[in-house]
């Protein structure tokens, strides 16, 4: 396991009560305070880390003056992972340094593993410019923007010749290749886009950008291996407790773009024998949640209800 997102205590000695304010230590019991509310009204990057990480003692400082610098227009607060495991489990923090980013209440940003100083400027540059305390967005970003929108609202076409345009200018860019692959996913084409993901260098599949692409992909990819949806509501419906007909039933309700019916589905499962199978029934909705995306209003139900059946 790397070292899991974060840095060590706050390493500022100076500041006062201000870098008090723009620099504190949280935990779960106020996480909603310190991060959700708090991200009303400015971004709020959370820094989660443990006292054993050396990765996180390099990135904190770096952090910590990046924030400090930007003078009130993002905060930091720092997450102890050790001391609050079921939070970073509900986030799904497996590594660390991990870094997210909160913004109105939702997670709109985040890195995994230790940044330099000038990326790290990138990141909070980027929160500042979406909360409008910074310049303007470029024309690059607005394309993108502009591209994401489309393809939410099922306009695959228009989205995938605005990510083309940002592809002539940046060949490299991130979040227009994977936006390129959701295009071939929407679009029903799952062979392109298992072409194209399998073209990019390892380094860069890997990066937080194409964390939903490549759960998307597979999601696309095992969904097309679902039995006849209107077969396999039978099966559940003559047989509550075959567990195994209802998840393939939620594979194929995906497959069929009903995802609301998708995410009950394996909650059903979860309601009657949350450990059946090793957890299979969590397992496949956390990734959905990745597919879907963190701000979907599919993943933002469904999530709810799950922590609710978890910790009921």
């Amino acid at each position: 396991m790397e070292t899991i997102i974060g840095s060590g205590p706050s390493s500022s000695a100076n500041g006062g009560q201000q870098a008090a304010d723009l620099i504190k230590d949280s935990n779960t019991e106020r996480f909603g305070q310190d991060v959700i509310e708090a991200s009303m009204k400015v971004p709020v990057i959370v820094d989660f880390w443990a006292p054993w990480c050396g990765p996180c003692k390099q990135l904190g400082p770096a952090l910590e003056k990046v924030v400090q610098a930007a003078r009130g227009g993002v905060r930091l607060v720092k997450i102890d992972v050790d001391q609050n495991q079921a939070l970073a489990g509900q986030l799904r923090i497996q590594s660390i340094p991990a870094v997210y980013a909160f913004f109105q209440g939702q997670p709109v940003d985040g890195f995994v593993g230790a940044q330099s100083e000038s990326e790290i400027q990138r990141f909070v540059d980027r929160l500042l410019q979406q909360s409008g305390a910074g310049a303007g967005p470029s024309p690059i970003e607005q394309a993108l923007e502009q591209a994401q929108t489309a393809l939410t609202e099922n306009q695959v076409g228009a989205a995938s010749a605005l990510f083309g345009q940002v592809l002539q200018h940046e060949p490299e860019n991130e979040t227009a290749l994977a936006g390129m692959i959701r295009c071939h996913l929407a679009a029903g084409d799952n062979t392109a886009a298992r072409e194209m993901f399998d073209t990019l260098p390892a380094e860069m599949t890997g990066a937080p950008a194409f964390a939903s692409a490549k759960a998307a992909l597979e999601l696309a990819e095992q969904s097309a291996q679902a039995g006849p949806l209107s077969e396999l509501a039978a099966r559940v419906e003559q047989n509550p407790q075959d567990h195994q007909a209802r998840l393939d039933l939620a594979m194929a309700f995906h497959a069929a773009g009903q995802h609301e019916a998708a995410a009950d589905a394996l909650l059903e499962i979860i309601r009657r024998d949350r450990t059946w199978n090793d957890d299979a029934a969590r397992q496949q909705l956390l990734k959905f949640f990745e597919a879907w995306g963190p701000t979907d209003p599919n993943t933002l139900a469904a999530r709810r209800q799950l922590s609710s059946l978890l910790f009921s």
